[in-house]
């Protein structure tokens, strides 16, 4: 499908929000060209099967660009008409006419509004899917190069936005990675149910076409390089609400990992950074600011998707062979969902491609709250001596007194005669070591890295 270049009124946020690559594929000519490749191949497909004159195909699909078209006029008769195929059918019908009247009684033999509406779809989302699929693997690239990098590079492990244990940056990237391969996964899953021919006709039974409805059906399918369905699909709007939810899932992911680097960025915390740039993150006052621009932009995103996602749902109860409203519903908010996790996805690639890491800063907030994120650790080794909850009872002492005396827990343990007998010295001391503590964090990423080969 070729998708001509076309003006799109000023949107001064459409750049934060959405990827350039994908608005082109989403913009009203290119919703055109759709259609018209779904007549063009319909003409060729019929007059190969015989039931309308060789001679007519070529004439028709010499008209089937949109740049042949007028925008302004087709949405004026998509206003009266309730979709816009039907006036670009008659426009279509009107620029074959003048240079071929008896090829313009075959324009749109047979096929409904529909047919032609939803197939240009499926054309575009073909186009959207190999665009979103490029940036996936670009963004399971940056994150396999981080879960590796990283493997051993030791940080605070928060949970309920606490210190917990020590991890390591690369179990974190491997983390996302993880999620990222699963979205590939669901994408390469759903392709076939999803790219599929739309031809029925005016209530599915091709009726109009005689006994050669399915012949056609299949020389359409294969002219335009798609799947013919057990059935059409009109009213069964599952295929496409499989790939909005797919997209839900997606942006959320994305937005987990936005969280995590925007939380990453605080001040106070300091350990991972967007890449940096001129006029980047800034701010209109203050001078030293870097935000997390990219972060904000997909944390958007996800926040608007799942009530895009939640209208297709509800768009799915649709009334007998073709539905009322339900349909109508797509036309809009599909190309939304898509314009905006493409520009998350797009957002999250180039941020974990050039994401700036403090392993200094890492190592050194694990030493914040003067050894207590050991705790664990130090209970464990004395547990296997003298019982878990003993052990618990000892060090959770150890800790508030640590607290309040302002010590290092290591130095406070130390002093402990209860502790000492079982724990002290060299044996003491290698217990708050990090990287003693993060125990099958590499092999985790190993595993993870390993499937992603495969």
């Amino acid at each position: 499908m070729t998708i001509p270049d076309s003006p799109a009124p000023l949107n001064l946020f459409g750049p934060l929000f959405h990827s350039p690559a994908m608005a082109a594929v989403f913009t009203d000519r290119a919703h055109l060209q759709g259609m018209l490749d779904f007549e063009a191949a319909l003409a060729r497909a019929e007059a190969k099967t015989g039931v309308i004159p060789a001679a007519a195909a070529g004439p028709i699909a010499a008209q089937c660009d949109a740049a042949l078209y007028d925008l302004a006029a087709i949405a004026d008769g998509a206003t009266r008409g309730g979709n816009s195929a039907i006036p670009l059918v008659k426009a279509l019908t009107a620029n074959v006419a003048a240079r071929d009247k008896d090829a313009a009684g075959f324009v749109h033999w047979g096929a409904t509004s529909q047919d032609a509406m939803d197939t240009g779809l499926v054309l575009q989302l073909r186009t959207a899917l190999g665009l979103i699929e490029a940036d996936l693997a670009r963004l399971s690239e940056a994150l396999a190069t981080l879960a590796q990098k990283h493997r051993e590079t030791p940080m605070v492990g928060r949970t309920w936005l606490q210190h917990a244990l020590p991890v390591t940056f690369g179990l974190k990237a491997a983390g996302w990675l993880d999620a990222v391969e699963r979205h590939r996964e669901r994408i390469a899953e759903l392709k076939p149910r999803l790219l599929v021919l739309q031809f029925g006709g005016a209530a599915g039974t091709l009726a109009a076409l005689g006994d050669k409805g399915l012949m056609i059906a299949e020389a359409l399918a294969a002219d335009l390089k798609l799947t013919l369905p057990a059935t059409p699909w009109h009213g069964a709007r599952d295929r496409v609400v499989e790939l909005a939810t797919v997209l839900g899932l997606l942006t959320g992911s994305l937005g987990k990992m936005a969280r995590d680097v925007a939380l990453l960025m605080q001040t106070d915390v300091g350990e991972a950074f967007e890449p940096a740039g001129e006029g980047r993150g800034g701010s209109s006052t203050m001078p030293h600011k870097r935000n997390p621009v990219a972060s904000a932009a997909v944390l958007a995103a996800a926040t608007r998707v799942p009530h895009l996602v939640g209208s297709l749902l509800s768009g799915m109860v649709q009334e007998h062979e073709r539905g009322l409203g339900g349909w109508h519903a797509e036309w809009t908010v599909l190309p939304e969902l898509l314009q905006l996790s493409a520009g998350a996805l797009a957002h999250m690639t180039e941020t974990m491609a050039g994401m700036e890491i403090d392993a200094a800063r890492m190592r050194a907030n694990l030493d914040v709250t003067n050894g207590l994120i050991m705790a664990e650790a130090v209970a464990m080794a004395l547990g296997a001596q003298i019982g878990k909850q003993a052990a618990h009872h000892l060090v959770e002492a150890a800790s508030k007194r640590a607290v309040t005396e302002k010590r290092h827990l290591r130095d406070v343990l130390a002093q402990d005669q209860a502790v000492q007998p079982h724990l002290k010295g060299e044996a003491l001391t290698k217990l708050f070591d990090p990287l003693g503590y993060i125990g099958v964090a590499t092999a985790l990423i190993d595993r993870v890295l390993a499937k992603r080969r495969r």
